[in-house]
């Protein structure tokens, strides 16, 4: 826990509190134990909801409610967490059950996401927000210049790739509307395996649409060989 403590610069006056941030479920259950990280994690998302909406809300003044939300989104979605969590190791710090472990637990985006907001919820109640706000904008600030053109269809295709040896389509579904002013429907997929539906104003739109959708389906969803 010491080393986890370094990485993320804060330093917790009730380590039972990191402890807990760090136990998964699947570890308490097996130990027949009743602490585990899923009410800090419900915590941490809102400290970490309410940390960004602050920032983006100063740092845009002339933005408007759709910008910041759609801002809010991308930094606060299961798959951007599962790359900061991993970004500093916080899978090798999680307590998991024999199973999950052995399933490879410790490198589950839904599960590392859960951690990260575990822990920011830790460090919120250990240390106030001022410490969160330490933990959150130092990361947020080295990602925020290219949140809006983050590329979707790319991220999906690395995950995919990696895991499957192949990369995903994307399946024109529909297109409706006047020529002016059409709507396009996209399928990402793996084989048959729907991963995402999407849409936007042109094709390339809906693409990442459905690539976003898939991350985030991707995020709490393994994709077992047979349904592909």
């Amino acid at each position: 826990m010491t080393s986890l403590e370094e990485v993320i610069g804060y330093k917790f006056r009730d380590r039972e509190l990191l402890a807990e941030a760090l136990t998964h479920k699947s570890h308490a259950t097996e130990r027949g134990a009743l602490r585990h990280n899923e009410r800090l994690e419900f915590l941490g998302d809102s400290v970490l909801g309410l940390v960004v909406s602050y920032y983006l809300f100063l740092k845009n003044p002339s933005e408007n409610e759709g910008f910041l939300s759609k801002s809010k989104s991308a930094i606060v979605s299961r798959a951007n967490l599962a790359r900061w969590a991993e970004l500093i190791k916080l899978g090798h710090h999680i307590s998991l059950g024999a199973g999950e472990h052995l399933s490879g637990g410790s490198k589950r985006h839904s599960i590392l996401a859960n951690a990260m907001e575990a822990v920011l919820g830790a460090v919120y109640l250990d240390g106030g927000l001022p410490h969160a706000e330490k933990l959150i904008i130092p990361w947020l600030e080295s990602q925020v210049p290219e949140l809006l053109d983050i590329d979707h269809k790319s991220i999906l295709q690395e995950i995919i790739q990696k895991a499957h040896k192949r990369p995903p389509d994307y399946e024109l579904m529909s297109e409706t509307g006047p020529e002016h002013q059409k709507l396009f429907t996209v399928r990402a997929c793996l084989g048959k395996k729907t991963l995402g539906l999407g849409s936007g104003k042109n094709k390339k739109e809906a693409q990442q649409a459905a690539a976003k959708n898939a991350l985030d389906y991707l995020a709490t969803h393994d994709v077992p060989r047979h349904e592909i």
